[in-house]
């Protein structure tokens, strides 16, 4: 395992054998990230944000709290995901709260926002940019703003 000296780890966290965290990350109370990631420089997890073995989460990503990822998934540069479906300064926070699931082996391309109460299905892509407001199927290339069916994963 590596922690670069600039990384802000807080307490009750879980990281995996094998992975590295870069410089100006922040991994937040609860987190657990499995073995053998890479997470990025200015990263931010979430709390109690889980990510499974083998995960790639590039520079810049935003992973806040109720984001559950699988195995060997990548999250491209300046990724944002999101939890509350209808944000507001008023009201409580709790009545909009809506976790998010990246399964195993799909792929999210740079600067895509990735909208909760959704699920990205294993082996699928979210091309660069997209904004994904509906799940995501199995095995599939979505792509634009909202995010759209493209093909099937090759």
């Amino acid at each position: 395992m590596y922690i670069h000296d600039t990384a802000i780890i807080d307490d009750n966290v879980v990281i995996g054998k094998g992975t590295k965290i870069w410089a100006f990350s922040h991994i937040s109370n609860g987190a657990k990230i499995g073995n053998n990631c890479i997470i990025g420089e200015g990263v931010h997890i979430g709390i109690n944000v889980s990510i499974g073995d083998g995960c790639k989460i590039q520079n810049g990503a935003q992973l806040f709290e109720g984001v559950k990822i699988g195995d060997n998934v990548f999250i491209g540069p300046c990724v944002v995901t999101v939890n509350d479906i209808e944000p507001c300064v008023v009201g409580s926070w709790d009545d909009r709260f809506q976790e998010t699931f990246i399964e195993n082996n799909s792929s999210i391309g740079a600067n895509s926002t990735i909208l909760c109460g959704i699920t990205v299905g294993e082996n699928s892509l979210v091309g660069a940019g997209s904004v994904v407001t509906k799940s995501v199927k199995n095995n599939i290339v979505v792509i634009g703003n909202p995010a759209k069916y493209l093909r099937m994963v090759s």
